[in-house]
C-alpha cells in the first residue's frame, strides 16, 4: 500500500506525479528543483542558492513524512553542468553527517525541468 506525501512547504508538482510516496517504511521523493514554495518562483542566481533551495524542498518533504536527512539512503543529483559539481557538493554536504551520508550518484544532463541547473531526488527509510 502506498501513501501520498504532500506538503505546501515544497513546490507543488508540475506534472502527473506526487512530491513523495511512502511505501511501507520507504519514502521515494520526486526530484526537487529550486522553486520557492512560498512564491512559486525559481531561485536563480548561482548554483549554491539553487542547490540550497532544492535541499530545503527535500527537507520539507522529509519532515512531512516524519523523517530527516539521517533517514536518506540514496540520492540522485542531476546537473546541467558538471563544472558546478564542487559548489553543489559543498552545499549538499552541509545537510549530512559525512559518516552516515547516503549512497549517491551525480550525473550531467542536457536539460532539466524549467531549464534549471540542478535537480535532486532521494529515497529514505525509517
Amino acid at each position: 500500500m502506498k501513501k501520498i506525501i504532500t506538503t505546501t512547504k515544497a513546490p507543488a508538482p508540475i506534472g502527473p506525479y506526487n512530491q513523495a510516496i511512502l511505501s511501507g517504511n520507504t519514502l521515494y521523493i520526486s526530484g526537487q528543483i529550486p522553486i520557492n514554495a512560498s512564491t512559486g518562483k525559481l531561485v536563480e542566481g548561482n548554483i549554491k542558492e539553487e542547490t540550497k533551495q532544492s535541499m530545503e524542498n527535500l527537507k520539507a518533504i522529509l519532515e512531512e513524512a516524519d523523517m530527516t536527512f539521517e533517514h536518506v539512503v540514496k540520492s540522485s543529483i542531476f546537473l546541467s553542468d558538471m563544472n558546478q559539481f564542487t559548489d553543489v557538493n559543498e552545499v549538499y554536504g552541509t545537510y549530512f553527517n559525512p559518516e552516515t551520508a547516503p549512497a549517491r550518484e551525480t550525473v550531467e544532463v542536457a536539460n532539466l525541468p524549467k531549464f534549471v541547473n540542478v535537480e535532486i531526488s532521494m529515497i529514505a527509510v525509517k
